[in-house]
């Protein structure tokens, strides 16, 4: 999951909001881990389902890491400003979306991770045109040691 979340990383910034999905222990903050290892992030990354978003300043961007898990009422979203998250340059990717879906905008990636005998099965899903170009980055060849 880390791999796949460096590898999101390198074409992170054509997107403004990635969806990720699976039950509990999928690997949805482990796949978040990787894309913000991989654009430089050294400090420790922790699941927001406690404290709801955790906010990552990096360089040329911030990304929100949110989890909706414990999330009671979606209008609760309005009260932590949740529209300001998509402004400018800024990366949101949530966790448990559908517990807020009516009061989010539709995403540019869909990420669904399955459980699936030993390991995970992925699928990855373009909803707009920045996905698309996301997405079709992750068809190159990544460099040596990537």
């Amino acid at each position: 999951m880390e791999a796949l979340g460096a590898r999101l990383a390198r074409g992170i910034r054509a997107v403004r909001l990635i969806y990720v999905n699976g039950p509990l222990g999928a690997g949805k903050t482990t796949l978040v881990r990787g894309v913000l290892r991989a654009l430089g992030h050294r400090m420790a990354v922790k699941s927001p389902t406690f404290t709801l978003v955790e906010p990552y300043q990096l360089e040329g961007l911030t990304l929100y890491h949110v989890d909706l898990y414990r999330l009671k009422d979606s209008e609760e979203l309005e009260f932590l400003g949740i529209r300001d998250y998509f402004q400018g340059t800024n990366v949101c990717v949530i966790e448990w979306a559908e517990r807020a879906e009516r009061l989010l905008p539709p995403p540019d990636i869909d990420v669904i991770i399955q459980p699936c005998n030993t390991g995970r099965s992925v699928q990855l899903t373009a909803q707009s045109e920045r996905g698309e170009t996301l997405l079709g980055g992750l068809t190159k060849t990544p460099p040596e040691g990537k």
